[in-house]
């Protein structure tokens, strides 16, 4: 039985390439070799024909015996010849000088393919010697006509327990036509591989049964002549750089199960004409630029299991006709502009698992009866302008366990029934109307890992004691929620180890508690926008895990330098009243800040040479500080330097010609500062305008006016 192996069930997540091995492989699509038997020579030699020969040469032949004689060998050796000329047929060989050789065209087009492949890190093709290409590796042929029906070179190649990435760089040989008798051809995944599908495709291969083309850098359209290959069931050509449309021609190939476009640059409409193919299971067309509206037919399509559409450029309504694909499991509608409401029918779709709708412009109400979709497991309908109450319907998903409903206008209380959903493991209603209070059933969710309330109508003044008993609890979001009073202790007693906190923007008043350095496997914190005060407790520096952490927009005073010296890559304590610290500055074991933000502070001091170590910085911020002395040197070995703001100091000296090799700089501001002497000359600085460099009385030199020696 053939193995069918790009088949694919759910997305994200879960494509794309099989382990299947070579071997594996050779059992099914490619049709093992025959061998010449050594016992059909014996049986040969041993017939009555040979016996018949040996009695004429144990007597003395006549002259007339002797002519009789040679005239029956000759009948015999044109027999043999004969016979031996059939086994070759029989066995699909040519028997030639140099061995078993395959069908000549077919030669001709491996070898062609072969000659265009400027590197083959899998060594694969140096294999491919002599004549006999049935024995070469990746190549199958049939047993009775010996033509090759098989070229299988994926660019994942299985090595016992791991998958080995091998890599082909060349241009695909349009000679690939020549092998007619093509069923399978396999050159997935090589990375390297460019070139155009060749247009006499559909013409020159009608047996082609399974294509497998993607992960190369294949160009040019999809060949019209494709719609001719009426036996073809597969169609992978995903994460190349196709263009032009999805050919019509396509709905010409009723025994299609698989259609994988996605990830290329088509455009145009979805073609009405894929409502022919009712054998189709998987559709996956997303990440291009289709444009149009979903076509009504596309309920025709009885057998779809997944359909992938998302990140298109589609409009118009989804069609009330979609809700007629009951063996649908997977629908990722989502990133297009589609309008209108979500089809009341959808609740029919009693298969449905995993459904995308979001970042459209969806209105209208989540439709009562969405409970009803009992299979459902993953759903997000955000970013859209779905408005109303969140259904008491949705407490009957119990197969439920993660749902995003962010960035809509949704309003009123979030259901009790919410309880019910025992699986739940992400819950995100934030950027909505919802108000308050929170139905205290929520703490039934038992499984719930994230929670998301931010920035709703909640005006919840404290945190609900109640989020302390949820196990699985770790990553809580409710900024904007009216919060107020100090940092609630309940989060140092969670039963779960907390990850990521935010609490921004609300009315938090209070230092800023120690123990929150226990927190051993916070990874992100966000207090911003709060009215915290005093100094930032030392037991921060513990906090080993923590990547973000941000305090912006607060009353903080007192010296950064707890916070700057550890792993964290984002930074931002800007918009406080902090005076010291940044001496401290790329100090650590490591420096792997990406953003660091100490604006509109009161430091002081030098910027230290040690900020040199952080070369992953891409956004560096210290601008409005009380900041002075010379720019040090070391600033220059920041080559992912993107952005450098240090405007509003008091910073002196030269500006260091070694800022010259700051190419990835884009955006530039040392205004108003003490800096004298010429800029120097050159990409990046001289391509920055006059404002960058603006309020340095002593600084000279493009884009600023000539320098007067």
């Amino acid at each position: 039985m053939e193995h069918d192996h790009y088949q694919q069930a759910t997305k994200q997540h879960d494509k794309h390439y099989s382990k299947q091995t070579v071997k594996e492989r050779k059992k099914g699509d490619e049709k093992q070799k025959p061998k010449l038997s050594r016992r059909y020579f014996d049986h040969l030699f041993s017939s009555p024909i040979s016996t018949s020969l040996d009695s004429h040469w144990l007597q003395i032949p006549t002259p007339t015996a002797y002519s009789h004689m040679r005239k029956k060998m000759g009948l015999w050796v044109l027999l043999l010849a004969a016979l031996s000329a059939s086994l070759s047929i029989i066995e699909g060989k040519v028997f030639g000088l140099d061995g078993f050789s395959c069908d000549p065209d077919d030669l001709k087009g491996l070898t062609s393919f072969r000659a265009n492949i400027l590197l083959d890190t899998s060594e694969r093709l140096a294999n491919w010697t002599g004549r006999n290409c049935c024995d070469w590796e990746g190549i199958s042929c049939d047993n009775m006509t010996g033509r090759v029906t098989g070229v299988s070179l994926p660019g994942f190649i299985s090595t016992g327990d791991s998958l080995l990435q091998s890599q082909m760089k060349g241009v695909m040989s349009p000679s690939i036509t020549l092998l007619s008798s093509l069923e399978v051809v396999d050159f997935g995944g090589l990375i390297d591989l460019s070139g155009v599908i060749p247009s006499s495709i559909g013409f020159d291969l009608p047996n082609l049964r399974k294509i497998y083309l993607f992960g190369n850098r294949i160009t040019g359209p999809i060949p019209d002549s494709i719609g001719k290959l009426l036996k073809l069931e597969e169609l992978a050509l995903f994460e190349n750089r196709l263009s032009g449309a999805v050919p019509s021609s396509l709905g010409n190939l009723e025994n299609l199960n698989s259609l994988l476009l996605y990830s290329n640059q088509l455009s145009g409409e979805v073609p009405g004409s894929l409502a022919n193919l009712t054998r189709l299971v998987h559709v996956d067309i997303h990440g291009n630029f289709l444009s149009g509206a979903i076509h009504e037919s596309i309920g025709q399509l009885q057998n779809l299991k997944d359909l992938d559409l998302s990140n298109n450029l589609l409009n118009g309504k989804i069609p009330i006709s979609i809700c007629n694909l009951t063996a649908i499991s997977v629908l990722y509608l989502d990133a297009n502009s589609l309008e209108g409401p979500i089809p009341s029918c959808l609740h029919e779709m009693s298969s449905l698992g995993f459904l995308r709708l979001q970042n459209n412009h969806l209105t209208g109400n989540i439709p009562p009866v969405f409970g009803n979709l009992v299979s459902l497991q993953r759903v997000s309908l955000a970013n859209n302008v779905l408005t109303g109450e969140i259904p008491v319907s949705i407490g009957n998903l119990s197969a439920l366990t993660e749902m995003y409903l962010e960035g809509n206008l949704l309003s009123g209380q979030l259901p009790s029934s919410l309880g019910h959903l025992g699986g739940l493991l992400v819950l995100n209603v934030s950027h909505n109307a919802i108000q308050g209070p929170l139905p205290q059933e929520i703490s039934f969710l038992q499984n719930l890992q994230v929670l998301d309330l931010s920035y709703n109508m909640l005006n919840l003044s404290s945190v609900p004691e109640w989020i302390s008993q949820l196990p699985s609890l770790s990553r809580i979001y409710m900024a904007a929620c009216g919060i107020e009073g100090e940092i609630p202790r309940l989060f140092q007693t969670m039963s779960s180890p907390i990850q990521e906190l935010d609490l921004s923007n609300n009315f938090i008043t209070g230092s800023l508690p120690s123990w929150i350095g226990g927190l051993a496997q916070l990874y992100m914190l966000d207090l911003s926008r709060n009215s915290l005060v005093s100094y930032l407790p030392e037991t921060l520096a513990g906090l080993g895990s923590l990547g973000v952490l941000d305090l912006h927009s607060n009353k903080l005073e007192g010296s950064i330098q707890h916070v700057v010296s550890g792993a964290s890559t984002y930074i931002d304590l800007s918009d406080n009243n902090f005076t010291e610290g940044t001496e401290e500055l790329g100090s650590g074991i490591e420096c792997e800040i990406r953003y660091l933000n100490l604006s509109f502070n009161s430091l002081k001091g030098k910027l230290p040479s040690s900020l040199g170590r952080c070369t992953a910085m891409q956004i560096l911020d210290l601008s409005n500080n009380n900041l002075g002395f010379d720019l040090p040197i070391d600033m220059a070995n920041i080559s992912s330097l993107e952005k450098l703001k240090l405007q509003k100091n008091h910073l002196t000296g030269y500006i260091p010609k070694d800022y010259l090799r700051l190419t990835k700089l884009q955006e530039l501001d040392l205004s108003d500062n003490l800096l004298v002497g010429e800029i120097p000359a050159g990409k990046p600085l001289s391509d920055f305008p006059v404002s960058s460099f603006s309020g340095n009385k002593g600084l000279c030199g493009k884009p600023l006016p000539p320098c007067k020696f």
